[in-house]
Parts: C-alpha cells; structure tokens; sequence
C-alpha cells in the first residue's frame, strides 16, 4: 500500500464521477464527493502548507471546519484565500495552492452572486449529526416549522464516518433514512452547506449556505453563490457536536500528524487512508474506535499510546485480538521526519515528565486524540455560561439559555446511544415549547457499544518546571503558537486565558480556538499551577467560521453597493444617446452628444436652445416631501430660515435651510398645497437627509406639532420645460391651462392637463428664463416626455442635461447646495440674506448668524470670477491667491473655485469662487497657481447673465 490511498471501495464517494484538478501546480485527480483534503491524501500529498512564522512544513490535521493548517488559495475558477482544505468541495478543474497564512485577493470583478434570505420557524436544529437528526425528526413529528441546518454537504455528521452500525446496519444507512423522512415533511426546510455562524438576542441566528452551481455535477461551476439566512426561531436546538482536542508535545506539527477522529473520516466517508503504519496517542476511548475502523481499512496500527494508567479494557482486548500493542501510561514526547512524520518517540509518562529516555516507534501517521470539546460557540455568543466538566476536560454549557436547548455532544454527551435519546428528547421538548405535540416518542434505533472508560485529561507532556525546548510544543498549530509563548507570557505576569490569547494570538486564527483554544487554557493552568476551572474560557465572538466580506453585504456592492436609482424616462435617455453621472443614488442624463461632438460642443448648443428657444430636462430626481397636519406651516417656519406660513396655496417660497450653527444644509421649493398640506422640494442628494432632518426635530425636539412627513420624491415624474417658447410648447400640449403671465405668475402653480395626462404645472426656473416644471405620476412621466418632445419639435426643443443645467443655474449665481458651500457657508455668504426672516421669532440656525465668527468681515463670500483669458476653464477647487507671484509657503489662501464652465451666452469662461471679502474685490484680480501657469481673474458679481431678471417671465 502507498502512502496516502485510495481505498477500492466503501466511502461516500462517486467513483464514477472523476475529478481533475490542479494543487501546487501538479495534476491529480478525485472522485465525486471528496474535499480537497480527501482528494490530496488520495493522491499522497501530505504538506498543503507552511506555517505563518516557524515555516515550518505543515499537512492536513482535521477533517472539517476545525482545521488549523490546510490553508489554501483557490486560483480557479475565481481566486478566494484563505480556504481550508477540509471545507472545499471537490470540481472538475479546481485549481489551488498551499498558503503560508497569506492570501491573494482577486483584483477581477468577483462574477459570484451573493444574497440573503428571512426565515421564521418554530424550531431551528443546528447540526444534523447524531443528535441533532433525532431533534429534527421529533421536532417535525409534532407538525413544528423546522429549519435544520449542517455545515457540510450531507446530513449525518459524524456518523458518516464511523462503520459502527444502527439497527445492525451502517449509520449512513440510518441516516439516508431520517434524511428522506425529513425531506417529505412540508414544515421541515432542510439546508445543507449551512453554517450557523452567529446567535443573537430572541433566537435570532445568522446562517452561511454555500450554494455553488456544479453541486456535484462534473463542470467547474460558472458562478459560486453564498446566501446569508436571517432566522428567527421560536425554540433552537444546538446539536453542534464536538471538535476533537489535539495534544501538546515536541514537534506535533509534522505532517503525517493528525486527529485520530480525522483520520476515521477519511477512511470511512471518503475512502482514504492517510497513511500505512500509524501510531495512535490518545487519552480516551475514542481513538480505540478510529484504530479498529483503520486497521479493518488496511492500516498497520502499531501501538496506541494511552497516557491513563489503566483504561479501555474492552477496547484493549480487541487492540489485542489485532496484534495491535497497547501502552498504557505513556506519552508521545516528539516526532522525527522532515516533510512528514517518520517515527514517534515514546515513553512512560512519568518518564516523560522528567524528560527521560524514549524509545522510537517507526511510522507514516500519528493519530492524536487529547478529549473532545463540546462546540459551545454558539451558546456562548447567546450569553450562555460555561463550567469546566473534569472528567471531560472540556468546557460544557452550565444552564439552559431561555428558547434555547443543547443537545448531544455540545453538552458533553459523547455516548452515540445517548446522543440519538437526547437529541430526540430535545426537539421534543423545543417542539412542545412552540405549542406542539408529539402523538408518540420517536423511535431509535438501537447501538452496540462498548463500555467507556474515564478519559484523563493531559494538557502537555513534559513538565512546565524544568527546561525542554519549549518553542517546538504547538499549541495553535495556525498562529504557531507555542508553549514558550505561553510561558512567556504568564512570566510577564498575565494571569488570564484572554490576556493570554491576545499576548500570544493564540486562538485568535481562522479556527477561533476550535482545536487550541481549551488546549491553551489548559497549558496556562499548568504554567500557573492552577485548575483549568478557575481560568475559564476566553470568549466566543460571531463568527464560528470566516464569513466573506461579499456575503455579509449580499448584492449590496459593485453597482448595487448604493442601490442605481433611475427615473420613468430613463428608457428615452439611454435610446437617444444620453452620457449619464451619478447624481446621489440616482443616474441622470448628464449631456446629450450628437454625432461629431465632444461634451463641451453639447454642451454649449444645449445651452443654447435653453436660452434662445426651447429646451427640456428630467428633474424628477428632485427630493419631494409632503408634510400634512394643522402644525405643517408653524413646523417649516420653524426650520426654513424664511417664513413659509404665510404662502398662499396655490403658491410657492424659495427657501433655505439651516444646521444650527447656521450653515447652509439645503434648499428648495415648498408648495402650498392645502390649509394643512405642503410640497417641500429638496436637491436630489439630500432627499434622504432632509427627510431624516424632519424627522429628527419632529420626533425628538418638537413632538407636540401634529406634522407627518412623507417622501413622494418615487410617485412623481417632473419635467422641467425651459426657454422664451415654452410657454408657446406648453400652450400646444395644455390649451386648457390659462399659461400667460398675468394667469400664470411666476413661483405659483396650477393643477391642469397636459398632453390628456392630469399634470400640476409649476412656474419656477432654476435658468433664468421662462420654465415650467411639469410634474406627473411616475407611470405617465415617458407619456408626458414623448409628448412635449414632439409639440417642441418645431421649435427645436433639446433635451439638456445636468452639466448645461449647471451653466445656465450658475450664469444666474444660483448656487448648488454641497458645490457652492462646504458646510461653512451661510446664507449671508451666498449674498441671500434677504432670505433670512428678521420677523420670526426663532428658526434653526438663527441664534447662530449672531455669533461674532459668522459676522467677521473678512468671511469667504460667493463672488463671480472672470479669467482674463476669457478661453482660460478654471478648475473647479483651484486655490486663489492675491498676488501672480506669491512668496515662499505657505502662501496665503484667499478663496477657492465652486464652479467653473464654459458659457454661450457669454461667449467666453467664468466661474463662482468662494473669495475672502469678495464684495470688497470687486473688480480686482485674483491668481490661481496651477501646475506649470499662474491664471489670472477678475472678481465681478456673481450673477453674470440678465441680472435684471427681465427674462425669467418671458
């Protein structure tokens, strides 16, 4: 027999279904249903890895979630670090590499599709192993909603790798049958390659499926899928079982080391021998089992190494009936080998202890088995207490948690006969809890066991006293976490295991203590010469296993990381060529280019038809909120710095809005609607933010106002109509509405219909010119669209986007809320002072425009700028300067740009700068140092186009 083979039958494999695959650049093959880790012991590698600091050559050492080495990175079909070995399922054309700790992250657009799901159900059984299968069965019995989730690809657990038989067949056979049972109950949602990695307040409980498109078919898989499940259950049965303990001795790292439990597994669920002559150190009963199944699978077990004294006489007589020699009250104190184990050195423990003489023991694999910890992680994330249990050597739960029961050997039932009754009576009594009742107890089948002898726990071989070379006694094999570093730290005058952990790092690695985190503790209390019950335990945190960043944001990235926002003529936008920008959450037409032009050339002709003739643009971006209630008005006067009371309805205020140290937060338009009803209109960025900023002063500052706020900024599709014709275009699509100025006057609206759609019909501009803003439902904005393109279509109506719009608002120095100002800036500063009531009594913000800072005359104030080089752009945050050659920094900062762009009406460049007592330069020049030039300006007004206003009603 080779090292590392393939067994020629038995398993749950599926020989037929032959799997190539690529590890550390060499070519192997697999079978249906291994791992990555089955697959390469059936190929002979044993080193997947080197250790993150030692280096030291390190192979696979458990068999499932528990283990600390086998760390890989998948290169395809989509490169994913730090995976373990154990928990990849194989497919046709994985290709992977051992990590040293370190992974690669993809630089690639990950193709996978993440998601997440809400669940509810009367009882959730976390683990479907030997208990947690009988809780579900008893739970679904009762007609319960059960959820069952299990980390692997098949229910079972361990039972599917172990030969011992149920009911006088193989536990898998069993298995497949309560599966099968479980899977015909309507209430019962089965979710295999699920972990329960998170366990909250009221039986919530955060859970990682792993769904992957191949599952076993012989494709790589195109797209891998992780799906997060939000449960809340009514009662939850944590049958997590138990992660096996390795043991601390001189060099227990080498490859070829192993879990004997592992090693089990491998024989039996996948078919796998790990080595040819094996070594067997444990410290209870179980590894016997694992020494009977691997002999029967071939293997030459050579000795167990038992540290009890006397102990498992029934399994000693059968180790005897198979030439197996069994060393009772000795220890393996160390191994030799390079890339993996060669020979086991064994002693008597006590000689052991006094680092005596050993003899060597010739061997390919060394099973350990130090006790078993119950997986109590997620108890604990509940709050659950814990007490050491001595004759386990383990931390068990102390007290049940409300809701919640454990079952199996989470709780330190190790028996398998035990497991089956106490996880039925488990899910029974979860069932009962949620008001259902079991019409009979739930059969189970019967086991064959022999009797179980204490275990005897040992934490280290050696004594902590004298002086062995202590940095080769691993403690977290991942970390390389040793001895040593223990002692160093408790000869630093640490004291407790979670000072420890962080001193030394141990147990703080992907497996979160899962095989080093009790074994630690127990090292620490023998540095200490204390009981491992008076340390305690460090503390289980979310998550028991790693969880992708990916999966815990679902499709909340790439595009859909800020949900794409689009308006109902969206469609049009994209058919007629519209370049987008991200405005907020939502994508608007930003230009629209013609055959032949560049941005700029769109740009200015939409500019054009804007001031000349007609042109129209999508707002419907617009933040819309209502407010209703007989306290709406007082409620706007109080956080508008304008009174908005006294609007009539059927009218429309311009106002701004203030923090309370008196800066500019937002503005906008608010609608009259009603006696008790307004419209308030916000910049498309901060809808949400107002909204919130409502909500805010209304919940907690003002909860005596009957106001409710209510985002419409969705129901509404606006169209904004602009130019010296739009009234002419308006007249063509509406001959029913009154549109002349006298009828019609500017900041008032009117409800009317437009183009056959009911319409409420807006005289406001954000250009100067004549404009009409034209709101719809959302379903008949495309209608409405079409309709006003084809009525402008004789007046060369254009549509224009948000850099014209930004052309044509700042020619008439109307300034953009987060462009403009920067949080600093006031309403003063914007030359709006006529906006801030000096009638009412209090608003927010007013208080602070008496503060001596808000009054300094040297405040930065919105001013315009022209370039002497009337062709020269500015650049848009460009620093400003006094003087064209300014002496050695730093060097004085009097201001900076806003906006800069390039006008049609103009014929030439211009922009908005926010200037140190900018209304006292008037006229002056000002410097902007760019790379390689010096650009001169001249400070004028800020309102560059028609300051007179004569255009604005046509």
């Amino acid at each position: 027999m080779s090292t590392g083979w393939r067994l020629p039958s038995g398993g749950r494999i599926r020989r037929e279904e032959a799997l190539r695959f690529t590890f550390d650049g060499d070519d192997h093959r697999g079978c249906g249903g291994d791992t990555l880790a089955s697959a390469l012991l059936a190929n002979g590698v044993h080193r997947v890895s080197t250790s993150i600091s030692h280096h030291r050559p390190r192979g696979i050492f458990a068999a499932g979630v528990d283990e600390p080495n086998a760390l890989v990175q998948l290169e395809h079909p989509f490169p994913e670090p730090m995976l373990t070995a154990t928990t990849v399922e194989l497919f046709d054309g994985l290709v992977a590499r051992g990590l040293s700790g370190r992974g690669r992250l993809p630089r690639e657009p990950d193709p996978a599709r993440y998601d997440a799901m809400h669940a509810h159900c009367d009882v959730l059984v976390v683990g479907a192993g030997a208990a947690g299968l009988p809780a579900a069965l008893a739970a679904a019995d009762t007609g319960a909603r059960v959820i069952v989730a299990d980390e692997q690809s098949e229910f079972g657990g361990t039972l599917l790798g172990i030969r011992d038989p149920l009911d006088g067949a193989p536990a898998a056979e069993w298995v497949g049958a309560a599966v099968e049972r479980l899977a015909g109950r309507p209430e019962v949602r089965l979710l295999p390659r699920t972990t329960v990695f998170g366990c909250y307040d009221g039986n919530y409980l955060l859970a990682l499926e792993r769904r992957t498109d191949h599952l076993g078919a012989a494709a790589p898989p195109a797209v891998s899928r992780q799906r997060i499940w939000r449960i809340r259950a009514g009662e939850v049965v944590l049958a997590t079982g138990a992660h096996e303990r390795p043991l601390v001795f001189a060099d227990n790292d080498r490859p070829g080391t192993m879990l004997a439990g592992a090693a089990r597994t491998y024989a039996n669920r996948y078919a796998v021998v790990p080595g040819r002559r094996a070594v067997v150190f444990t410290t209870n009963d179980s590894a016997y089992a694992a020494a009977h199944d691997l002999t029967h699978a071939g293997v030459e077990v050579v000795a167990i190494v038992d540290s009890r004294p006397q102990a498992a006489g029934a399994w000693a007589r059968r180790c005897a009936d198979h030439g197996i020699e069994v060393l009772q009250g000795h220890a393996v104190v160390g191994t030799s080998g390079t890339d993996r184990v060669t020979a086991a050195h064994v002693a008597e423990l006590s000689d052991a202890a006094a680092g005596a003489g050993s003899r060597s023991v010739d061997c390919d694999l060394l099973l350990v088995s130090g006790g078993w910890n119950p997986a109590v992680h997620l108890f604990s994330q509940a709050q659950g207490r814990l007490r050491f249990d001595d004759r386990l050597g383990a931390f068990v739960p102390d007290q049940e948690q409300p809701g919640q029961r454990v079952a199996g050997a989470a709780r330190g039932v190790l028996s398998l006969a035990e497991c089956l009754r106490d996880g039925a009576a488990a899910g029974a009594a979860a069932a009962a809890r949620t008001g259902h009742e079991a019409p009979s107890p739930l059969p189970l089948p019967s086991v064959a066991e022999l009797p179980e002898s204490p275990s005897r726990p040992l934490w280290m071989v050696g004594d902590p006293g004298g002086d062995p070379p202590w940095h080769r006694h691993f403690v977290d094999l991942q970390r390389d976490g040793t001895a040593a570093d223990v002692f160093r730290a408790t000869g630093a005058g640490m004291r407790s295991v979670e000072h420890v952990k962080r001193y030394t790092t141990i147990g703080t690695s992907h497996e979160q203590g899962k095989t080093s985190g009790v074994a630690a503790a127990g090292v620490v209390a023998e540095a200490l010469r204390v009981a491992v019950a008076d340390l305690g335990t460090t503390t289980f945190r979310p998550p028991y296993t790693p969880v992708a960043f990916a999966a815990l944001a679902g499709r909340d990235r790439g595009v859909l990381h800020d949900p794409v926002r689009v308006t109902p003529i969206h469609g049009w936008h994209v058919r007629h060529g519209a370049a987008f920008e991200n405005v907020g959450q939502w994508q608007r037409p930003r230009y629209y280019p013609r055959r032949g032009e560049d941005m700029a050339a769109a740009v200015l002709r939409e500019c054009r038809a804007a001031r000349e003739s007609v042109a129209l643009m999508d707002v419907s971006t617009l933040g819309k909120i209502e407010l209703q209630g007989p306290d709406a008005g007082e409620f706007l006067d109080r956080v508008y710095t304008n009174v908005m009371s006294t609007v009539a309805v059927g009218s429309i205020r311009y106002g701004v809005l203030c923090t309370a140290d008196g800066m500019v937060f937002d503005d906008g338009t608010v609608f009259r609607l009603a006696d008790d009803r307004f419209l308030a209109t916000t910049t498309t960025g901060n809808a949400a933010a107002v909204l919130d900023w409502f909500e805010e002063w209304l919940q907690t500052e003002w909860p005596e106002l009957a106001v409710h706020c209510t985002s419409v900024t969705e129901q509404w599709a606006t169209v904004a109509l602009v130019g010296p014709r739009s009234r002419d275009v308006l007249a063509g699509v509406a001959p029913s509405l009154a549109a002349d100025r006298e009828s019609f006057p500017f900041m008032t609206w009117r409800d009317a219909t437009v183009a056959g759609i009911a319409a409420r019909v807006a005289r406001i501009s954000f250009s100067g010119e004549l404009a009409y803003e034209i709101n719809v439902a959302g379903w008949d904005g495309l209608a409405l669209w079409e309709a006003l393109v084809a009525a402008g279509a004789r007046s060369g109506v254009a549509p224009y986007g948000t850099e014209a719009m930004h052309v044509l608002r700042a020619e008439k120095a109307y300034p953009i809320v987060g462009q403009d100002t920067d949080g600093t800036v006031t309403p003063h500063d914007l030359g709006m002072g006529w906006i801030v009531s000096k009638k009412k009594r209090d608003f927010i913000g007013k208080r602070s425009f008496g503060r001596p800072d808000n009054r300094r005359a040297d405040r930065k104030v919105l001013v315009g700028l022209l370039p002497v080089d009337g062709d020269e752009l500015l650049p848009e945050g460009a620093q400003l300067v006094e003087v064209a050659d300014p002496p050695r920094p730093p060097v004085p900062m009097i201001g900076h740009v806003t906006s800069s762009y390039r006008s049609a009406a103009l014929g030439r460049t211009f922009a908005l700068a926010l200037v140190q007592r900018g209304r006292e330069r008037l006229g002056q020049t000002v410097y902007a140092p760019l790379p390689g030039r010096i650009v001169a300006a001249t400070v004028t007004d800020p309102v560059l186009y028609d300051p007179d206003g004569a255009r604005r009603d046509g």
